[in-house]
């Protein structure tokens, strides 16, 4: 009797929290549809997809989410890597030190990087190029909870003391037992991670409106000063870019258990 009382609850609250989230999406949706009068159509869709200024704006986020990756990537794995390795006492600050992005709001990160590189001797805000180093910098604070706590995730279900033994008796080197042996066990734990950075990147708003960078967030709030559906519609590109990018960490790391399971 206590177990069916305690699953009602369990499907009350489940369909309660799906009616608040799925609600106002179908509402965006259904508003999205109507900027022909009379007529449910993609018209917003077509406009927006359309315009140079968002093909500019999408590819120029595209190209910053890819770099932050890669840079998250090449910092973050050898890292955690050497802390499950050598340094375990560590990890308890390092997990506190990714923390910080969820305690130190955005615009503080923001005006501290201008403050900081605006003036001698970096002056990184000078230029584009210099600018856009900045951006990706803050981008990768941005996902660094992220992304460190997927490898995090992905070192703790791999012996990693066992592996690297095996492969410096074989006569690997450091960068070799790194790329060849810990990196590949890590390729859902770095997509999973990428694929985060990737949504945080595309929907971020606050870096690149400071810096003054050509970015989808800025792009996104100038349309919404004078325009309605097309915003709208933007949202519904946004949600389903997120949930593209949660298919496929699913549908990789199930992938990767199918074959684990298969191996053994």
């Amino acid at each position: 009797m206590k177990t069916r009382r305690t699953s009602w609850w369990s499907w009350l609250w489940a369909i309660l929290g799906a009616l608040y989230f799925f609600v106002p999406m179908y509402g965006t949706l259904d508003f999205s549809l109507k900027m022909e009068r009379d007529k449910i159509g993609l018209l917003a869709y077509e406009t927006v997809l359309s315009d140079p200024a968002f093909v500019s704006s999408f590819a120029f986020s595209l190209q910053m989410a890819v770099i932050t990756i890669l840079v998250s990537v090449a910092l973050f794995v050898p890292t955690v890597y050497w802390i499950h390795l050598r340094l375990p006492k560590l990890r308890p600050v390092v997990e506190l030190i990714t923390l910080l992005p969820f305690i130190i709001p955005t615009i503080v990160l923001v005006f501290g990087l201008i403050r900081t590189f605006s003036r001698r001797p970096f002056l990184l805000t000078l230029t584009p190029l210099g600018t856009d180093v900045l951006l990706i910098a803050g981008y990768v604070i941005l996902s660094m909870p992220y992304m460190y706590r997927a490898v995090d995730v992905g070192l703790r279900a791999i012996d990693v003391h066992t592996l690297t033994e095996a492969a410096l008796s074989l006569g690997a080197s450091w960068p070799d037992v790194i790329l060849r042996v810990i990196v590949p066990n890590l390729r859902v734990a770095i997509l999973s991670g990428a694929l985060i950075t990737f949504a945080t990147v595309i929907g971020e708003l606050i870096l690149a409106d400071f810096l003054v960078r050509p970015a989808l967030g800025p792009y996104m709030v100038v349309i919404g000063e004078a325009r309605a559906y097309e915003p709208a519609a933007l949202g519904i590109l946004s949600f389903g870019l997120t949930w593209a990018a949660m298919g496929l960490i699913q549908y990789f790391a199930r992938g990767d258990a199918g074959r684990q399971l298969t191996v053994r």
